[in-house]
């Protein structure tokens, strides 16, 4: 009932926002109350469209990546404010290699120059101690920085050796963009297509039908940070 209050009477201006209300009101009105942490995310509904006219009351549920946020306070603590986008479903058919990785004579996977890079996508970044952001511009920077970092420029792409380096090459934008992100982390579950053999068939397949496959299968976490907010924590 609290929470539905608080969106009566506040409104919801942005999703951190809403968040750092409700730790506020839980640590002003409740003295027993020794710490808050409240997760929220976001439905992707988008108003129907007819020929450029929207739709009195109508909806299309629009999952191109899901945005969330978590702030947490602890009593007499500075409060601390995390955002986020998740299962953004990515892809790019060219310009995506796997190579120059790590071999010995347990290695079996070989390495590829031309493949596609499909997977989904969770980020999450921390804007350190709250301060009066601009959140949801921050957001749609870095989501923007996001979709740069994985696609490259439109006219011509960027190659990129490995899923890896694409998740360093996004951590690395966005803290060059962004002054308010001190710590990103993001994970790339990777999906493996395979080249359909077709000779059976009597045909020549040139990379033209492919298939996803269970195995192999990627998964690549990293968590990257400004050198001065790590050392400020005692990291």
């Amino acid at each position: 009932n609290i929470v539905l209050v608080l969106a009566k009477k506040n409104g919801i201006s942005s999703l951190e926002q809403f968040a750092i209300d409700i730790c506020n009101h839980f640590m002003t009105t409740f003295c027993q109350v020794a710490y808050v942490k409240t997760y929220i995310q976001e439905v992707p509904w988008q108003r129907l469209h007819e020929d450029g006219v929207p739709h009195i009351h109508s909806f299309i549920c629009v999952p191109d990546g899901i945005r969330f946020c978590e702030a947490e306070q602890c009593r007499n603590g500075p409060l601390i404010v995390f955002a986020g986008i998740k299962d953004l479903k990515l892809m790019k058919t060219t310009q995506s290699g796997f190579e120059g990785f790590y071999k010995n004579e347990h290695t079996t996977l070989p390495e590829r120059h031309d493949r596609i890079l499909c997977g989904e996508l969770f980020c999450k970044w921390s804007y350190g101690e709250c301060k009066d952001f601009d959140f949801d511009c921050i957001w749609k920077k870095i989501r923007e920085c996001i979709l740069e970092a994985f696609a490259g420029p439109p006219d011509c792409g960027e190659y990129s050796p490995s899923y890896q380096k694409t998740i360093n090459c996004i951590q690395m934008l966005v803290l060059s963009r962004v002054s308010q992100v001190q710590v990103i982390e993001v994970v790339l579950n990777n999906t493996f297509f395979n080249v359909v053999d077709m000779k059976n068939l009597g045909l020549t397949n040139d990379k033209e039908v492919l298939v996803p496959v269970e195995a192999p299968y990627g998964s690549c976490a990293c968590t990257l940070g400004r050198k001065k907010f790590f050392e400020a924590q005692g990291h």
